[in-house]
């Protein structure tokens, strides 16, 4: 978020790493199917908990730096609930 400039233009960013596990496959010595934790990513402002609207090519970056430098992890989703009905809460 720094290195792209964005990390003063919303109110809040961070990862949540999800208590459930995904299927993916990893291309570590040839591609293999992994069993692995997701890491859900969140960020706008407290007030309407709405989401940012970051650039494809950010969140495409975000994500690929989660699964290749962060052991365990397959999959990163990005949470586009606004509040209400949802909240920015993770449990």
């Amino acid at each position: 978020m720094k290195n792209a400039g964005w990390y003063r233009k919303v109110w809040q960013s961070f990862a949540v790493l999800l208590p459930i596990q995904t299927v993916g496959v990893m291309a570590t010595a040839g591609p293999m199917r992994t069993w692995s934790r997701c890491a859900a990513v969140d960020s706008r402002d407290a007030m309407t908990a709405d989401w940012s609207r970051l650039p494809y090519d950010l969140l495409g970056r975000i994500s690929n730096r989660i699964i290749n430098e962060v052991r365990g992890v397959n999959r990163v989703v990005f949470d586009i609930s606004s509040k209400p009905p949802s909240t920015i809460e993770w449990e």
